[in-house]
């Protein structure tokens, strides 16, 4: 088998908890995005658009829905036989099965699969993350500064610097220090939670890493400060693009809401680099004599014969007559009865929302209605 330059290990594992009933049956990187999409397209689309024909999607909680969507990942052209898309979950070894530890520990238990590929570099990447960016870019600034990783940064306000790991770097962009969610910050160069290692760097790592009983076996609270520590190169690939965690409800709800209020800014719809996905195909929407649109997305397979305002309606779901649905985000085959009010909400996937009710939260909180029902 030929030597690859680098392959991608995309962690997809996480339970996801704070996106609360979005979660409650599916794993978060499944979970819809922007009417058509789900959130793990925007990696794996990242990933053929770069050239990287070779992903190991790591697996945990709730993969049932996620394993079917991905399949041979023909839909994301990588249905290729020297390489691929390869669905990774924890397996029993020697001593028994047991659940992943941590972020490196996923990769620790997964070092026979990316031997099988005896990769120069490995890039991982996190499965919650909506952005667009091209690789190749950062591989090429591993490859010229000869180091053994680089991890991708985005400038954020000082006043949220807290909420990230911060990387410290000199003149050259060398990495000084790293700090997880400091207090006090001194820099706002943010994590994006993209590396590219060196594999023989890496795979020394990891083994050390695993032997250690005191570690929590991730890699920005124990991989990084180690091999910081040890003197290795370490450098940052400053990225510049929206990018977006969308690990909380919260957040998962204002990505959506910036399609609509911020679509200048936000480039990950572009021709140069398409987002792929599994979608279904659906007919045209359908609009009732008395619809009325604002400003909102309706996708393909929709039905509304309501009002919908500054709203998001995902694949095939149905909006009924004298229904209003007000900056809220309708995942796909939810069906919403007549003369509801719908605001500041996330209906889940597959639910049904009776006649008259009214649903939101009088908190101004992003309130998510119902526990999805996913058909496979």
């Amino acid at each position: 088998m030929k030597k690859k330059k680098c392959i991608a290990m995309l962690l997809a594992g996480g339970q996801g908890s704070r996106l609360k009933e979005l979660t409650s049956s599916i794993a978060k990187p499944a979970v819809s995005f922007g009417g058509k999409y789900r959130i793990i397209d925007f990696g794996l689309s990242n990933c053929v658009n770069s050239g990287i024909d070779t992903v190991g999607i790591l697996v945990q909680y709730k993969p049932l829905i996620l394993n079917k969507y991905v399949g041979t990942g023909e839909s994301w052209d990588m249905a290729v036989a020297d390489g691929g898309v390869h669905i990774l979950p924890p397996f029993a070894g020697e001593t028994g099965g047991e659940w992943y530890e941590g972020t490196a520990d996923a990769i620790y238990h997964n070092i026979d699969f990316i031997d099988i590929y005896d990769p120069e570099n490995v890039l991982i990447l996190s499965g919650d993350h909506i952005y667009k960016m091209d690789y190749n870019l950062m591989l090429e600034e591993h490859v010229s500064r000869d180091a053994d990783l680089t991890v991708s940064v985005i400038e954020v306000p000082w006043e949220e610097a807290s909420r990230f790991g911060i990387m410290s770097t000199d003149e050259e962009d060398r990495i000084t220090k790293f700090s997880e969610k400091p207090k006090e910050p001194d820099s706002n160069l943010a994590s994006m939670g993209i590396y590219i290692f060196k594999w023989k760097a890496l795979r020394k790592a990891l083994l050390e890493d695993h032997k250690d009983r005191d570690s929590e076996h991730d890699f920005g609270k124990n991989i990084i400060p180690k091999m910081l520590a040890e003197g290795k190169n370490l450098i940052v690939y400053r990225f510049e693009g929206y990018w977006r965690d969308v690990g909380t409800v919260q957040s998962y709800y204002d990505s959506q809401m910036d399609l609509m209020d911020n679509v200048e800014n936000i480039n990950v719809f572009t021709k140069d680099m398409k987002v792929f996905s599994n979608s279904n195909i659906y007919p045209p929407q359908y609009l009732g004599p008395n619809a009325i649109i604002k400003n909102s997305l309706i996708c393909n397979g929709c039905t509304v014969y309501g009002t919908v305002e500054h709203s998001i309606l995902g694949s095939g779901a149905v909006v009924g007559a004298e229904t209003v649905v007000e900056d809220s985000i309708i995942l796909p085959n939810a069906i919403i009865g007549r003369n509801c009010k719908i605001n500041k909400a996330i209906i889940n996937e597959g639910v049904v929302v009776g006649d008259n009710e009214e649903i939101g939260s009088a908190d101004g909180e992003v309130f998510v209605y119902g526990k999805s029902k996913l058909s496979i």
